[in-house]
């Protein structure tokens, strides 16, 4: 029987851009039989249950509006950590920063991470995340041995490539609309160093910016690029391309000193004297077009000298917790993140297209980052055989609904190139867009999981209901 009540747990819940809002009955349980409990009110209360773990997604996928929210932060523990074959078991809301701090210091590293360590193991498996070696390793989904979850039903189900093999492609990827995950467990990759060898390298223009990516990334373990998407003509797409692999062998002459926390975690100082955590007021001023105009002129004019430097694994993998609270420098209507990806052969005419749309409407995004990509084989994948670009936009009172419209545009441009989507990141997205890269085929596969595993439609999110619609 139930315990859980719903006064005094309303509690008004934002996407991590501080661009949507939306209030919900917030739970935080802290074993299986809490989840299932939540369950058994949503089914007494007629309403619906998300799950949500650090927050970090850019869209509504962790909200819920008027309905319950599963707050996973709380079932955080490492179950067991195994440092001589790599194998960890863990909790849905431990986070990649626990996690890697956990395996680290003994030579292990996540086989996939995304830009910041703050996300949950939870929220990485709904999503099947990405990192900057996704060309090489794929998705963090084929880094996972097993899991098991806790349907809405109240049944508990084991998964695995060899075991419920259909669940366990569909809930990983699956928006956390099956099921919730309760533990994980996987294979982390074996690493001699603690530092990352890094290569820089400026782009020129877009065509220079994808065929670098092409062409160098089967010689890297990592690549990723930075776009300034704030410049036309002939410079439309320049950047800088970083590649990194790991150091081997003597390569390093102390591994063991490398590898020791200390020389891993990020700094909370500017030359050890000016905090992080208020750096982002400094930047609000410059959270306009012009200022941003300036800010990606300088940064593009600094790389314009190819380098070699070490790195942290830490450092090159986390850039996006340099400035803490990084988000809020993009003011109260907070920010969108848009990400497409393209197959190699369509991708630049059309992210062409889309730039330049951006730049004659007077709404740029002020911020691009592309990587290199690979198909895999989970249901309700965005990845393709080609490349990937997020875009950052400032949402204003002002600018809403015109934002939403060339977005909206944005996303006929790629379906229309042979694209796909990321549903962690863009919260525009609707049922017609999902059903043309999804396919019929791939969509009544998952309404069937979803019948099966949710009968009564318990899971559900603002996200599924924009997606996915009524079934």
């Amino acid at each position: 029987m139930s315990t859980l009540t719903l006064e005094r747990n309303f509690f008004p819940l934002q996407n991590f851009g501080h661009s949507l809002t939306a209030p919900a009955y917030v739970f935080k349980p802290r074993c299986a039989e809490e989840i299932c409990e939540a369950f058994e009110l949503a089914g007494k209360t007629g309403l619906t249950v998300a799950a949500r773990g650090a927050g970090r997604s850019y869209n509504d996928a962790s909200l819920n509006g008027g309905g319950i929210v599963l707050d996973l932060s709380g079932m955080n523990r490492i179950i067991n950590w195994d440092p001589v074959t790599g194998r960890v078991a863990a909790e849905p809301g431990v986070t990649l920063e626990q996690l890697w701090q956990r395996v680290e210091p003994e030579g292990w590293w996540p086989p996939v991470v995304s830009g910041t360590m703050f996300t949950t193991l939870g929220g990485c498996l709904a999503a099947n995340i990405h990192g900057k070696n996704n060309f090489r390793m794929g998705p963090i989904g084929e880094h996972v041995i097993e899991f098991t979850a806790i349907l809405p039903t109240g049944a508990e189900v084991t998964c695995s490539p060899n075991k419920n093999a259909d669940l366990f492609y569909a809930m990983i990827s699956g928006l956390g609309m099956l099921g919730i995950f309760t533990s994980i467990t996987m294979q982390m990759k074996r690493i001699e160093s603690g530092l990352l060898e890094v290569h820089a390298w400026p782009v020129h223009n877009l065509h220079e910016h994808l065929a670098f990516l092409f062409d160098k990334a089967p010689d890297f373990d990592y690549t990723v690029g930075w776009m300034d998407t704030m410049t036309g003509g002939k410079s439309l797409g320049r950047g800088q391309i970083h590649a990194a692999n790991y150091l081997h062998g003597d390569e390093d002459p102390d591994p063991q000193k490398t590898m020791k926390l200390e020389n891993q975690i990020l700094p909370p100082r500017i030359f050890g004297v000016f905090p992080k955590s208020i750096l982002y007021i400094f930047m609000k001023p410059f959270a306009n077009n012009l200022g941003w105009s300036a800010v990606n002129t300088a940064k593009y004019v600094a790389s314009l000298r190819a380098h070699t430097f070490r790195q942290s694994h830490a450092a090159f993998h986390f850039l996006l917790d340099y400035v803490p609270n990084w988000e809020l420098s993009y003011g109260r209507g907070g920010l969108i993140q848009y990400q497409s990806f393209l197959p190699k052969e369509t991708a630049e005419e059309a992210w062409r297209g889309m730039l330049n749309i951006s730049l004659k409407r007077g709404m740029p995004s002020y911020l691009g980052v592309t990587k290199r990509h690979r198909p895999d084989q989970f249901l309700m994948t965005h990845a393709l055989d080609g490349f990937s670009l997020a875009l950052d936009f400032k949402v204003t009172n002002g600018n809403r609904a015109k934002l939403s419209a060339m977005l909206q545009e944005f996303d006929k441009v790629v379906l229309g190139a042979g694209g796909r989507f990321y549903f962690a990141k863009n919260s525009e997205t609707r049922p017609e867009t999902a059903m043309r890269f999804l396919g019929e085929e791939t969509i009544a596969k998952f309404r069937k999981l979803k019948k099966r595993c949710d009968p009564n439609g318990i899971l559900e999110s603002d996200l599924y209901r924009r997606v996915f619609g009524n079934p």
